[in-house]
């Protein structure tokens, strides 16, 4: 008979190999990682001065990209924008962009996506659904994109290169960007378009 020592024993090591085999699926489940090559992406946005549209981008960010069309359960995304980042080719602009009355780097100073889920919306069209943060708003946002291609990289022995491409749309008012004087939009407009171009790069 066993004995009281015994059985608690038995049960700790089953709980452990039962957590160490959840944690093994959820690693084998893991869509492909890829690796973003900045020198041929970008993070682009749009948004109109009265009434012309004025581009900008962010220059520096980070991502952790899964993702594989076979295998969209183990895919996700996530990722992170220093807003101190920010290019409109006028560093005036640029600043007052990151202060108190706009993004207010000081307190908030990253923009955050991270995906739940990614659906397939056929013929390479796909949308990762998640939440965006910025400032201290997080809201509900879906981020489509078309994967572009996949191929043999014909200069980097055993690596995989991947294209994608990005389009989305949000209110800056829904995320309190804009305080005093700069929430009205006569000035600056409250529709944000966003352009993602992004080359992936994967171990084969």
């Amino acid at each position: 008979m066993k004995t009281i020592q015994q059985t608690l024993i038995i049960t700790l090591i089953s709980l452990i190999a039962f957590a160490g085999n959840a944690f093994a699926t959820d690693n084998d489940n893991a869509a492909t990682a890829w690796q973003i090559d900045k020198s041929h992406s970008a993070i682009n946005f749009t948004i109109n001065h009265f009434f012309t549209p004025v581009d900008g981008s962010f220059d520096d960010y980070e991502a952790e990209v899964h993702f594989d069309p076979e295998n969209l359960e183990g895919s996700r995304i996530d990722v992170t924008i220093p807003v101190e980042s920010v290019n409109t080719r006028n560093e005036r602009r640029d600043n007052h962009l990151k202060s108190g009355d706009f993004f207010n780097t000081s307190e908030w100073p990253a923009i955050r996506f991270v995906s739940h889920s990614i659906e397939s919306r056929g013929d390479n069209q796909f949308v990762a659904i998640g939440e965006l943060t910025i400032r201290d708003v997080t809201l509900d946002f879906e981020l489509p994109f078309e994967l572009l291609g996949v191929m043999e990289h014909p200069m980097r022995e055993n690596t995989l290169v991947a294209g994608i491409v990005a389009d989305a749309q949000l209110m800056r008012s829904d995320y309190g960007v804009g305080v005093g004087d700069w929430a009205a939009t006569a000035v600056v407009g409250d529709r944000v378009n966003i352009r993602l171009n992004l080359e992936l790069l994967a171990s084969n």
